[in-house]
């Protein structure tokens, strides 16, 4: 029987949002068991939470976005990565900002932070979703299924229009091990021709060279860390995302996936779960 696990001791780092630009200092606090991931914006009366569930999900846009009530956060994708891949169920995010540290744009510094605080397991039987039957969602030449599976793997194919990018493939059996060090340090990727279009929208404001791999029309600026740093980074987005249904098993077969439809496979998944 595998049991529910959280964080040994709290910690705390601080960095700057990705998209908001602006200073954020996240606390990692211990939580009973059943109590799952759960966001406190402190830095507003009463410090609101937020769970991160599926059902909480209201925006998807370059990032995935949890709400409910006064309490919201996003770009939430890459720290719930690596809660669920280091098997960590429970935990108090306290956060004073709307958006978490980006760091250096991937989950490694999360992983290490997690690693930092230890880990406890709890006396709770961890409830894990073992899939009876597939889930797929599907729009345009996108798509994302789940099948049961006894573990969790994440097929991906990326299909980017870049030169130096193209068609990028990758299949990984996912153990806390793997997540650490074929995974987590992949970094998020961006597009000089879209800074000025995503600025405008509020977005990426905190984005650098030092926390995003940055294509211009011909080259990459940032050194990577993997020939296959973006399909690397995509199977980084579906974990986080996925984890918003729970402790999931499955093989998860995606192509060109996003937030979007990682987001509505969790919410289908949860549903299914809800009904049984």
């Amino acid at each position: 029987m595998q049991y529910q696990a959280t964080i040994t001791n709290s910690v705390t780092y601080t960095g700057i949002g990705l998209h908001s630009g602006k200073p954020v200092t996240i606390t990692l606090q211990p939580a009973p068991v059943d109590t799952g991931i759960v966001f406190a914006r402190i830095d507003l009366p009463g410090a609101p939470r937020v769970a991160a569930q599926a059902c909480n999900v209201t925006a998807t846009m370059r990032a995935t976005t949890l709400e409910d009530g006064a309490a919201k956060v996003f770009t939430v994708e890459h720290l719930l990565a690596a809660f669920s891949a280091m098997e960590i169920d429970n935990c108090l995010v306290e956060i004073n900002a709307v958006e978490p540290p980006v760091a250096d744009g991937s989950a490694l510094p999360f992983v290490q932070l997690i690693q930092q605080a230890g880990r406890s397991e709890q006396d709770a039987p961890r409830m894990v979703v073992n899939l009876s039957q597939s889930f797929a969602i599907r729009e345009a030449d996108k798509f994302i299924v789940i099948l049961p599976y006894d573990g969790l793997r994440v097929t991906f194919t990326s299909i980017n229009p870049h030169p130096l990018l193209g068609v990028q493939f990758a299949d990984y059996e996912i153990s806390p091990e793997v997540f650490e060090q074929e995974i987590a340090p992949a970094r998020t990727i961006g597009f000089m021709h879209e800074v000025n279009a995503l600025q405008a929208q509020g977005l990426a404001l905190g984005g650098s060279l030092e926390n995003v791999v940055v294509y211009d029309d011909t080259q990459v600026l940032t050194p990577l860390r993997f020939s296959d740093e973006l399909v690397r980074h995509k199977i980084l987005d579906v974990i986080g995302d996925l984890a918003l249904a729970g402790c999931v098993k499955g093989h998860i077969i995606a192509v060109k996936s996003g937030h979007k439809l990682n987001t509505e496979l969790a919410a289908r998944i949860a549903a299914a779960m809800d009904r049984t």
